[in-house]
């Protein structure tokens, strides 16, 4: 597949005369993201005096790795929103990548790079199927991966009866995947790194990423300029499904077997709250890869937090729906949107 890059003259001003916001890696932290900073600092203090040992290095640890597969998701989910798309899809597809992985390294006679890559494939082709409803069934980005969302979940629960599936730690790279360090870090925490840095250089300095950008803030003045606005989406799309499909990996190597729903359930809130909180506008056009990781690590902290001090779970979820809509407001309130209803 080839893509088109149109000449930067052409889209610099894909939104009114606006250039899209191509952020660096810690961008905006002197501004729109200095309150997710302040956040952050009074919630490791909160839980720092309520607990002893919640700074500590190993409690730290336990958060970064438990924060990994919603930051991977959140990345991707940054990505398609740049460039005006959505996909609440994706705990769904994390939850049939972690059967199949699980499932295939079984019957393979515990293989499992074939598992893995039967995952990876079945992200694969998810992220087209995805792709092909929203581009050419002419349908909105966010009822078709609402459709995902419970057909992905089905699925995975068929193609496991319901019930976890296989036993993958007796396998040297699913342990290593779970539950081995580099350099004293687990290597979830450094596979969310590579992840982040790769997407970020790409959405900072390649003609890709100013055009997803650019696709995002103004679709109409994109193709007009000569973008191949498919080809992106649909890559956008596979680009969610491969990365959805590793973080079914990850999952099936730190429960130690395939989980239908059981770790995927719900991580596309998260993901889309850690975006928007980020900075992503839900219009498209805006957001970037370090306010991502700044929400997902506020959002991990605060679970955590709130987990140490035996606060009912529920209430985690009732946090992340505020947060998400606060998010969704403060964008409202910094792009001028009138209240719905209200006069000026």
């Amino acid at each position: 597949m080839t893509f088109t890059s149109a000449p930067s003259s052409n889209v610099k001003e894909p939104s009114g005369g606006s250039a899209p916001s191509r952020p660096t890696l810690l961008a905006n932290i002197s501004g729109q993201n200095i309150s997710l900073v302040g956040a952050l600092v009074l919630v490791l203090a909160l839980f720092g005096v309520l607990n002893d040992n919640y700074l500590s290095w190993s409690n730290m640890q336990v958060i970064a790795e438990a924060a990994t597969i919603t930051g991977l998701l959140a990345i991707v989910q940054t990505v398609v929103i740049i460039c005006g798309g959505l996909d609440i899809s994706v705990g769904s597809q994390v939850g049939v990548a972690s059967v199949v992985s699980a499932m295939v390294f079984t019957s393979t006679g515990s293989n499992a790079l074939v598992g893995m890559a039967a995952a990876v494939g079945v992200g694969l082709v998810i992220g087209v199927l995805n792709g092909l409803i929203i581009l050419y069934g002419r349908v909105n980005p966010t009822i078709a991966t609402l459709a995902g969302l419970a057909a992905y979940k089905g699925l995975a629960q068929l193609l496991s009866d319901g019930r976890a599936q296989g036993y993958v730690l007796n396998d040297d790279v699913f342990i290593f995947l779970g539950r081995g360090k580099i350099a004293g870090l687990p290597v979830m925490v450094w596979m969310l790194v590579v992840v982040a840095i790769g997407v970020h250089l790409l959405l900072k300095y390649t003609d890709i990423g100013r055009n997803l950008y650019a696709i995002g803030g103004n679709d109409t003045a994109a193709r007009l300029a000569g973008i191949k606005i498919n080809k992106y989406l649909i890559c956008v799309y596979v680009l969610i499904g491969i990365v959805a499909a590793i973080a079914g990996i990850l999952l099936t190597a730190r429960t130690g077997s395939g989980q239908p729903v059981s770790g995927s359930e719900g991580l596309e809130l998260k993901a889309i709250t850690a975006a928007a909180l980020g900075g992503a506008a839900l219009k498209g056009g805006k957001g970037g890869i370090g306010g991502t990781l700044l929400a997902v690590a506020l959002l991990g902290c605060l679970e955590n937090g709130l987990t140490v001090e035996g606060i009912n779970t529920f209430w985690q979820n009732v946090a992340q729906g505020a947060l998400l809509v606060v998010a969704v407001i403060i964008q409202q309130r910094r792009n001028g949107e009138r209240a719905i209803g209200l006069p000026n």
